[in-house]
């Protein structure tokens, strides 16, 4: 579980493939983590597979890089990386499980001297579970839906989130790792078994 609050932007620094999987190598100086831990990466939680004094390593399988933007990454891109929740910690953002739902393509973005507005179309089965005002998380990065407009939603940046993060930084057609609210597709999930 974690909360989309994302600690630290970090370089991609090699990418290479295993028997049925990609091996993912961050840079990365956390000295306390181990072997095993999750951590969520662009928002999808994946789990530590190697450990050195300078960098981190994630074994991906397909059906993780075919679901996330994670297949689409080289060596040089910078992704977003946040520690599981401990219990008894303060909760900022949502929650939010690093399970990605699908990618939300970025069809738009306005900059102004208030704030970022980007545009984003996820595909057709997930608008039930984005609302207005509500949660989601792009590329691992919690966020409250702007506005919603046939099949497109927005969300907007204000500029400490475009310092800390590298979401304004991505060109038109970007697919945004996105994981809708838990309490939205929970709710919306069991509507829709009750009316079936």
């Amino acid at each position: 579980m974690f909360t989309g609050i994302v600690e630290k932007s970090v370089a991609v620094l090699a990418i290479a493939d295993g028997p049925g999987f990609r091996r993912l190598t961050l840079a990365c100086d956390w000295p306390d983590v181990r072997l095993g831990e999750s951590i969520a990466v662009n928002g999808c939680c994946l789990t530590i597979a190697e450990i050195s004094p300078d960098h981190i390593g994630f074994d991906i399988i397909a059906e993780t890089l075919a679901k996330t933007n994670l297949g689409l990454l080289q060596s040089g891109d910078r992704v977003h990386v946040e520690r599981s929740l401990c219990i008894g910690q303060r909760l900022d953002g949502h929650f939010v499980q690093g399970h990605i739902d699908g990618t939300a393509r970025l069809v738009e973005r306005k900059i102004d001297a208030k704030e970022c507005r980007l545009a984003l179309e996820p595909p057709d089965e997930l608008l039930n579970y984005i609302i207005p005002k509500g949660s989601v998380a792009l590329d691992g990065v919690s966020l409250t839906v702007a506005a919603i407009n046939g099949g497109r939603f927005e969300v907007a940046l204000i500029p400490t989130t475009t310092k800390l993060t590298e979401l304004a930084n991505h060109e038109i057609g970007w697919p945004y790792n996105l994981e809708t609210d838990i309490l939205s597709k929970t709710v919306v999930s069991w509507l829709e078994r009750q009316r079936g």
